[in-house]
């Protein structure tokens, strides 16, 4: 009714308690989202003996927490949702063998992560060590030294904030740099 106030304010759940129920508290671990009302007193009280693992196994709590990590939601290893037939459509360009031969070597050609993208792979130790630094046909030495700098700069791990995979990186860019210093040439 207008004009009237309001006189049927929850009351604390505690029995003979009369101070008025403003806090909520979950009834038990499997009534999460149904309350118990409390006054701010018996709240506390409450919270202080809450254990939600109460009467739980080792292997429960362990099987709850990692439930809980990832929001009550399943998981599974990364990439394995999409199928093989996803893998096989959108295969990690790999023209370095960072990731292992079994990796596949298609992909885009637009090089925005600052290394080449290139469809064909080297056949030669020397063809190879030419594509990381990402030079092609006959060079000479001093070419090879001006690339060997630049690409040190871009990716050395400290430039990088200590990225493992620039010193990963990086190992490949020395190891095609000896492999075509040691030609005597390029």
């Amino acid at each position: 009714m207008p004009g009237s106030t309001r006189i049927d304010a929850r009351r604390c759940d505690v029995p003979g308690c009369a101070e008025a129920g403003e806090f909520r508290a979950p009834r038990g671990r499997m009534q999460l989202t149904t309350y118990y009302w409390f006054c701010l007193d018996h709240v506390r009280e409450y919270n202080a003996s809450w254990n939600f693992y109460a009467g739980m196994s080792e292997d429960e709590v362990e099987a709850q927490i990692r439930a809980d990590t990832t929001w009550q939601r399943p998981s599974w290893p990364f990439g394995a949702w999409r199928g093989a037939h996803h893998a096989a459509r959108h295969r990690v360009n790999d023209p370095y063998g960072l990731f292992g031969e079994h990796i596949g070597r298609a992909g885009p050609t637009d090089g925005a992560d600052g290394w080449p993208h290139h469809r064909h792979q080297a056949r030669t130790e020397h063809e190879k060590a030419l594509a990381v630094m990402q030079l092609s046909g006959t060079v000479t030495v001093a070419a090879i030294k001006t690339r060997y700098k630049e690409l040190v700069k871009r990716h050395h791990p400290d430039a990088n904030g200590g990225d493992r995979a620039a010193e990963e990186r990086l190992k490949v860019i020395n190891q095609a740099y000896s492999t075509l210093m040691s030609r005597g040439h390029g």
